[in-house]
């Protein structure tokens, strides 16, 4: 089956409003080329707040169902699309996470997805806003395929992406807030956003799965302004073999792809990775380190 896909890389401003507005156009786009799947990038309604560790940004985290998943699944209903979104969830009062949501093209919230691996860096303070999901890494089944949706950070680790795969996902879906330290050298950069490129594709081979990336762009300056990221954009789809089928340079973009999803069977009977997984050796992937 050919999935008709679009990923939605964009920049973001101070004003939420303007932000949701710019991207109900950009999926009406979408939609109107012909796109069955629309993708967002990580925490698209807002500027990414976790460069700056301040409680007032708690103000940005919303329920769901809440007033975004309200709009977006009016959206897909009338559009007749599967709609990705990416949420700052308030769970409850102290208690929030980094959510993917999944709706239907009838408007149903069919499922949501917390990001599990929260990185404490510089310019990405998200252990002070976010706690690890405990939804686990179930894939969500929609019209178009079984999803097996995941965020940012998590793209760096095998494991996520590998149990989606057991778990029978169809594509891999990684909703992304990354970029450079203005002040790294442009060698340093170039290594960062092609390691950033390469661990996906390589996710991408090891599952016999096609794997999208839908990642921000543009300057960001920190809501204290005391520091700035420069978010690459760079967002790409790749087959079951991490051959690329479409990528972004590091403007605002829509792109819109052909994801064939019954092309990994015919990878999987050439490369078959999962009958070939030595699960009987694996139980020290359980422990931190081997000491």
């Amino acid at each position: 089956m050919s999935l008709k896909t679009a990923l939605v890389q964009q920049q973001r401003c101070e004003n939420p409003q303007l932000n949701i507005a710019e991207t109900v156009g950009e999926i009406r786009n979408a939609a109107a080329a012909g796109a069955r799947l629309v993708l967002l990038q990580e925490l698209h309604n807002s500027l990414y707040f976790c460069q700056s560790e301040l409680t007032d940004c708690f103000d940005l985290a919303e329920t769901i169902p809440g007033p975004s998943t309200d709009l977006y699944s009016a959206l897909a209903a009338e559009l007749g699309i599967v709609l990705v979104l990416s949420l700052f969830e308030k769970r409850s009062s102290g208690l929030y996470h980094n959510t993917a949501v999944v709706i239907e093209n009838d408007g149903r919230i069919l499922g949501r997805y917390s990001k599990m691996h929260i990185p404490d860096d510089p310019g990405f303070y998200e252990k002070f806003y976010f706690t690890p999901g405990d939804l686990g890494f179930e894939p969500i089944q929609t019209s178009v395929g079984k999803l097996g949706v995941l965020v940012c950070w998590d793209q760096w680790f095998p494991e996520g992406a590998r149990l989606m795969a057991l778990a029978g996902a169809e594509i891999l879906i990684y909703p992304t807030a990354i970029g450079w330290d203005p002040t790294d050298s442009r060698a340093e950069q170039e290594r960062q956003l092609d390691a950033w490129v390469t661990v996906q594709r390589g996710h991408a081979i090891a599952n016999g799965l096609p794997l999208i990336a839908i990642n921000r762009c543009g300057t960001e300056t920190s809501v204290d302004n005391r520091g700035q990221i420069d978010f690459w954009g760079n967002s790409f789809a790749c087959g079951p073999q991490g051959e690329f089928l479409v990528r972004a340079d590091e403007d605002a973009q829509t792109l819109l792809v052909e994801v064939d999803l019954e092309r990994s069977e015919q990878i999987r009977r050439i490369w078959p990775f999962l009958r070939d997984r030595r699960i009987d050796a694996y139980a020290d992937l359980l422990k931190r380190f081997r000491d």
